[in-house]
């Protein structure tokens, strides 16, 4: 019995409201294993897919949730119930190319000053 409490059944509702899983991860699998696990089952027809770990946000019961932190650590007693599967709703926030030049590119002073 504990090893089941141990478990989770997570599934990840992507933003267009398809699902990715449901599937079991244990208490001690922290946040950045389960963005790899999106990475990996990331549908390949769906557009704008994230790309790094970096690019994906994991929100459950409304918090964005860190990559140190375990799903143990994660979980909300309002949302977890005993045998049924948490929701976790993706983000992904890909890097946009003109902000990437922007930020390697110094800034050029565009202001004149006239003096009468």
């Amino acid at each position: 019995m504990a090893g089941e409490q141990d478990q989770f059944e997570v599934r990840f509702r992507l933003t267009d409201g398809s699902d990715i899983g449901p599937k079991s991860f244990s208490a001690a699998t922290n946040v950045a294993t389960l963005k790899e696990s999106v990475l990996a089952q990331w549908p390949k027809e769906k557009e704008n897919g994230p790309r790094t770990v970096k690019d994906v946000k994991l929100i459950s019961a409304g918090k964005i949730l860190e990559n140190s932190r375990t799903l143990g650590e994660c979980r909300s007693p309002l949302c977890d119930m005993p045998g049924g599967v948490t929701t976790m709703h993706v983000v992904v926030q890909p890097r946009m190319e003109k902000e990437k030049n922007a930020m390697t590119q110094p800034k050029q002073n565009k202001c004149v000053c006239t003096i009468l």
